[in-house]
């Protein structure tokens, strides 16, 4: 199971599958192609927007009475950035952050549940980006992003300890490739990845888990 905010989502209602057009579809598809004699059933429970806090309030249905035996998540960026485009958002500190997370891991860590913690991640794209409603991002903006996501990413990597989960370091792989290719070949606003910056996030699970 893949579960998370838009990055994951990549509007999986509207798949044939329920998987959407991001990296659980990659993975999906790479895995069956690697081994055929080891079927896998594959579900997506991520929504676009969501915050920990968001996970929370829909972690019973949506994922413990699912029971998976891996459970993959990638949450950070709506915590990271969310005030920024709300205006009645605000900044979540990176304590609420990790024990807000770790209250969704502790339950399924006792039931034996595989976990996999995909680090947020911010990739360094240049210029002004619209996100939100009509909101312009630039420069400023995400150095703010940057100094809020940096303890975020921490915590994720305490909990992944925490809970002996597989940690997918998203956000140095994608700084590695935004240091030998423009930044933007990955990801356009510097959060949502493009074609080529899903296809390596999957790559990426792919070696951790295959």
């Amino acid at each position: 199971m893949f579960t998370g905010d838009s990055i994951t989502d990549c509007r999986r209602r509207e798949s044939e599958d329920g998987l959407g057009s991001g990296y659980p579809l990659r993975i999906a598809g790479e895995w069956a192609h690697r081994h055929p004699d080891r079927p896998v059933t594959w579900l997506n429970t991520a929504n676009a927007g969501d915050k920990v806090t968001d996970l929370q309030a829909r972690w019973r249905t949506d994922v413990l009475d699912a029971r998976p035996d891996v459970l993959s998540v990638l949450v950070g960026a709506n915590d990271m950035g969310r005030h920024t485009l709300d205006p009645k958002g605000h900044v979540i500190p990176a304590e609420r952050f990790e024990a807000d997370y770790d209250r969704l891991l502790a339950p399924l860590a006792e039931a034996g549940t595989e976990l996999i913690l995909i680090e947020p991640f911010l990739l360094p794209i240049h210029g002004v980006v619209e996100a939100g409603a009509a909101v312009l991002i630039g420069e400023k903006e995400r150095e703010q992003w940057r100094a809020d996501l940096d303890p975020k990413i921490q915590a994720v990597r305490r909990l992944a300890r925490r809970y002996g989960a597989r940690l997918l370091a998203a956000d140095g792989r994608f700084a590695e490739l935004a240091a030998s290719s423009a930044p933007e070949h990955w990801s356009a606003d510097g959060v949502h990845p493009t074609p080529a910056g899903h296809a390596a996030l999957a790559a990426a699970w792919l070696r951790l888990v295959a």
